[in-house]
């Protein structure tokens, strides 16, 4: 039996940006936490002043405040700073075709599988049959790629009477494994 296999990793072209903000946030989370630190210190003094009698409940709004919006941004950024640096994954396996999104290479969100018998048409998104697909009416689009200028491929299915378009970003290599396994007529060229 000759099974298809292939894998393949979409990245970002230009991950300066992507690099820059990952060290932003990284700083931003560090700076955040600090405050919060510095704003539970401040509160704490404050509670034990009210319980002295030498502080009024007026008095713990600033520290609470600080508290609550440098450790609550703290962890925040903690939970999200790895979906700055996103990943795409495609994985062809003989006519199933899985879709995961993976974050700063620690986190890994499947997206779904397809089974590519199932497509009803498919093609270069600057083909003239995506600008048919893509205006009709009441279509769920799903973006699965990074670069825009990348050379972007779509596949059209209908799933529960609900018309789907996903938009990803193969290599050549997929592409024509695709069309190896896609009935005759769904791939599009016009």
């Amino acid at each position: 039996m000759n099974d298809q296999f292939h894998e393949e990793v979409v990245t970002q072209n230009k991950q300066g940006f992507q690099t820059v903000t990952l060290l932003v946030a990284n700083m931003m989370m560090i700076i955040m936490a600090i405050m919060g630190i510095f704003g539970l210190q401040a509160l704490m003094r404050v509670v034990s002043a009210m319980i002295a009698g030498q502080a009024s409940v007026a008095d713990i709004i600033f520290p609470l405040v600080m508290f609550l919006a440098g450790g609550g941004l703290a962890v925040l950024l903690f939970l999200k700073k790895d979906e700055i640096r996103t990943e795409y994954e495609y994985t062809i396996t003989n006519a199933s075709l899985d879709f995961a999104k993976v974050f700063n290479n620690k986190k890994r969100k499947a997206l779904g599988t397809m089974n590519l018998k199932n497509i009803e048409a498919c093609g270069k998104v600057s083909s003239g049959s995506f600008h048919r697909y893509i205006s009709m009416p009441q279509i769920k689009r799903s973006n699965w790629f990074l670069n825009r200028d990348a050379d972007l491929f779509y596949l059209y299915y209908t799933k529960n009477s609900e018309k789907r378009i996903i938009i990803i970003e193969p290599s050549d290599e997929l592409v024509e494994m695709i069309r190896r396994v896609v009935m005759p007529g769904v791939y599009q060229t016009n």
